[in-house]
């Protein structure tokens, strides 16, 4: 357990915000488009500002703003310093980073470390000619007999390596080959990606999260990886990530970022299959200096089942390091949004509430993605609309990445109030009513979920600080748990089951509602056997009668 007493005045000077604060990640081409240009921009994110506000987050983290030829939407950055003109100028973002400032709310930048774009001026000399003095900056090798240099297969499912005719060799490309990998073996790139970071730290940014930060350093020897049953593109990608250096990258990195006052550095763990809970944590720090947090994506491809949720949460707890911290997402800009996750099925709208509140009682920082908080769900994207390059090489097996980045959906009004201008993506068909407008007036919604147990966090330290003991672990369709923290002890019960339940809790004393999704808040109970309605998320309190 955490040491830290109670006292109000000790616990603020303990509250670390990264630690112990709400995030919201916000994929700014679809969260306000402020100029409409039917594209979400930084004037717009200013102008919401109040309601993140209001809606109690302490942070924001933003996907990829630089300046890019946004052939993957930012994640192809060609100027490392400078905003890309769609989301506006370096003063606006200057703007958005004072006025968060002035609302406690803390900024996070995106920041993609494993390649760049190939229109950036670091690769246009890099691949001008062998003798290029930044030709080591990238990762190019000679040819095998008229073939690429090993069998490595990008995460886009196409060949790693794209050949060069003006200089007769292939560069290595992890993703599309419009993003060609950086070479982090050579000091004089790392030295000079690092003052990019400086850059911004200067700025007053208070952190990034780092893309697939377990890419960034490859096999020196540039191994062949194993494949299954003999298929090229079914291989365990041993040579081509989690290289033992790349630990040592981040301990560089950390080493840097801890230059600074009260930053941190986020790590995307991207492996597959998904759920290597174990991966993700070795990145953290354990007496060694690594990453702040790391990002285990299990719990977004669980199916629905409270067991399946707490065997996933146990196991990611089991594998943080001593001095390390979790933090757990439901959704995210790559993924499908946890609303309506093929595996769900019906009954979405009470499973959102379920999920908020697992989300944000749960040991560790919580994330929220744009719109998750009013129960977005994934768009329904046609062929002609789709804008992912992953959707246009592979439909209709696979339709992108699109449908988990429609504009937010503000109000009933056109474009959802989005823009007054066409959108960049469609919107939902569900927006006039499932916006945030409607839902904050709604006593029920999922929006007031949200508010209401991330107002309770901030009441309550044992959901910010507290130990996480379970005692129902879903064997019966329920997940309960206390989080305790000095003499702070709060029972969490949540019915996965669309039918009645019950659970039987500790008659030494009574219990008070604090939140319930079914029942009165502030009731009381002695009962040693407690029956749950279906789908109800309910959190109770030690009370002594006066």
């Amino acid at each position: 357990m955490l040491n830290l007493k109670t006292n109000n005045i000790l616990i603020k000077e303990q509250f670390v915000w990264w630690k112990h604060g709400v995030i919201y990640h916000i994929y700014p081409r679809s969260f306000y488009d402020s100029n409409n240009d039917g594209i979400g921009d930084i004037q717009g994110i200013i102008q919401k500002l109040d309601y993140l506000k209001d809606l109690g987050i302490d942070a924001i983290w933003l996907s990829p703003i630089y300046e890019s030829p946004q052939y993957d939407f930012g994640y192809d950055i060609s100027d490392y310093y400078s905003i890309d003109p769609i989301f506006g100028v370096m003063d606006d973002f200057e703007t958005l980073l004072q006025e968060c400032h002035n609302r406690n709310i803390r900024l996070i930048m995106d920041l993609i470390m494993n390649h760049t774009s190939n229109q950036h001026a670091w690769f246009k000399e890099s691949s001008s000619s062998l003798t290029n003095p930044k030709r080591d900056w990238y990762i190019w090798k000679d040819g095998k007999n008229g073939n690429a240099p090993n069998n490595w297969i990008s995460a886009t499912g196409s060949k790693a390596w794209e050949y060069d005719e003006q200089t007769n060799q292939y560069y290595l490309h992890s993703f599309f080959k419009e993003q060609p990998d950086l070479n982090w073996r050579n000091e004089e790139m790392r030295e000079a990606f690092f003052n990019e970071i400086r850059f911004w730290l200067d700025l007053g940014v208070d952190g990034f999260r780092l893309d697939v930060i377990n890419f960034i350093v490859k096999d020196k020897k540039f191994r062949d990886n194993p494949v299954f049953m003999g298929v090229p593109f079914l291989q365990k990608h041993l040579y081509n990530r989690n290289r033992p250096k790349s630990y040592k990258i981040v301990k560089k990195l950390r080493k840097l970022i801890d230059e600074y006052d009260n930053r941190m550095i986020l790590g995307e763990i991207y492996v597959m299959p998904p759920g290597d809970a174990e991966t993700a944590a070795s990145y953290l720090s354990s007496g060694e200096k690594g990453l702040n947090l790391a990002f285990d994506f299990s719990l977004i491809f669980k199916r629905w089942s409270a067991s399946a949720y707490y065997k996933c949460i146990k196991r990611w707890y089991k594998h943080i390091p001593t001095d390390g911290w979790p933090c757990n997402v439901l959704s995210n800009h790559d993924l499908n949004r946890s609303y309506n996750r093929s595996l769900f099925g019906s009954n979405n709208n009470e499973k959102a509430k379920i999920c908020a509140v697992l989300l944000l009682t749960i040991k560790g920082t919580p994330f929220i993605y744009y719109g998750e908080e009013i129960g977005m769900q994934n768009g329904e994207i046609e062929k002609k609309d789709i804008q992912d390059p992953l959707g246009k090489k592979f439909w209709p097996i696979y339709k992108g990445r699109d449908k988990a980045r429609t504009p937010m959906q503000w109000n009933a009004n056109i474009n959802a109030g989005f823009s007054n201008n066409k959108p960049w993506l469609p919107l939902n068909s569900d927006y006039k009513f499932k916006n945030v407008e409607l839902q904050d007036i709604q006593i029920d919604s999922v929006l007031k979920v949200y508010k209401n147990i991330i107002k309770l966090r901030k009441k309550f330290s044992a959901l910010v600080y507290g130990d996480w003991k379970p005692i129902e672990k879903g064997e019966k369709g329920i997940l309960a748990y206390y989080r305790i923290f000095d003499k702070e002890n709060l029972l969490i019960i949540l019915n996965f089951r669309n039918s009645y339940n019950s659970i039987n809790i500790d008659v030494d004393c009574f219990h008070k509602v604090l939140f319930s999704t079914h029942r009165e808040i502030d009731k009381v109970y002695l009962e040693s056997t407690l029956s749950i309605f279906p789908y109800e998320a309910l959190i109770l309190a030690p009370y002594k009668p006066i």
